[in-house]
């Protein structure tokens, strides 16, 4: 797979992603709805594959809309890398993910460790470590893995859970911050 580009976010996931993205940048409320109008209306995700050497760069949500060649461009991306297994990537998801990247202002792509995992690959994982849940959300197309060089994990966890669109876990010891669209709530050391 090559680089991708494309054009393409959810309405309660989103607005709560990006109105913290927003909020964050400005000292009042008004302040920030008046920079939403301004910023224009576009989401994007970046990412690399270290396991496949793939990287995707694309607009995934233009005016209001999610682009559906882009989302399954991430889909197809996010599959399960030691299977090629591929489920479909819940956007609320991908929205978390590309509104704490915001919140980060990084320039980087992210890291990206684990997206759908199929229930084989779970279970082996499992097998071999505690922290894997026996009913993943990764399993559900729900979840990533995600490392940023420029950033620690405290620094990602922190503008994850800002979010407050689902689960965000903090591996410290393994040096990636795991975000999903569950029941918001937070791990990890």
């Amino acid at each position: 797979m090559t680089e991708f580009s494309s054009l393409s976010m959810t309405r309660r996931g989103v607005l709560g992603a990006f109105a913290a993205t927003t909020i964050a940048a400005a000292p009042t409320f008004s302040n920030a709805a008046g920079l939403l109008r301004g910023a224009g209306d576009i989401r994007r995700i970046r990412m690399t594959s270290p396991r496949t050497g793939e990287k995707i760069d694309t607009i995934y949500w233009i005016e209001g809309s999610y682009i559906k060649d882009a989302v399954k461009e991430i889909t197809l991306f996010m599959r399960d890398w030691r299977t090629n297994d591929v489920r479909n990537i819940d956007i609320r998801t991908i929205d978390i993910m590309a509104a704490a990247h915001n919140l980060l202002d990084a320039h980087e792509p992210y890291m990206l460790l684990s997206g759908y995992r199929s229930p084989k690959t779970n279970a082996m994982l499992r097998s071999r470590s505690r922290g894997v849940a026996k009913n993943s959300r990764h399993m559900k197309g729900e979840a990533a893995d995600l490392r940023l060089s420029s950033r620690s994990v405290n620094q990602m966890f922190r503008a994850a859970a800002a979010c407050r669109g689902g689960g965000v876990g903090r591996y410290s010891g393994s040096n990636f911050v795991h975000m999903d669209c569950g029941p918001v709530r937070t791990w990890g050391s």
